[in-house]
């Protein structure tokens, strides 16, 4: 199964008193290293959405069949400084499964239990 994951997150105004040098410096440095790390299992992709909505400023979708992967990715990130020293929040995250009524039923018209 493929999952597809919303990650809602804010940066925090002492992310936003950095200068735009200082913030690229640390996505390099801190962020992109880990979704490296983890693009042979988990794909992102980011977008920003502080003029569309005023209780998140960002949001990435994450696509994944390893949970385990994607899970790890985050607790990856929890330790960077951009999480841990406070320069970014999650949010809400809304998971999904990629067509998950057909895994279903072709389950019920294979004569297997879905449970």
């Amino acid at each position: 199964m493929t999952y597809g994951i919303v990650l809602t997150y804010t940066v925090t105004p002492r992310w936003l008193a950095l200068s735009r040098e200082q913030r690229n410096a640390m996505r390099a440095q801190h962020l992109e290293p880990v979704f490296a790390s983890y693009a042979d299992r988990v794909t992102a992709r980011f977008f920003d959405a502080e003029a569309f909505n005023g209780r998140v400023s960002d949001f990435a979708v994450l696509e994944t069949e390893d949970l385990g992967a994607y899970y790890f990715l985050i607790e990856a990130l929890r330790d960077t400084p951009v999480i841990a020293e406070g320069y970014l929040t999650f949010s809400d995250v809304f998971l999904g499964v990629e067509d998950g009524f057909h895994a279903y039923e072709q389950a019920l018209t294979a004569g297997a239990d879905p449970r």
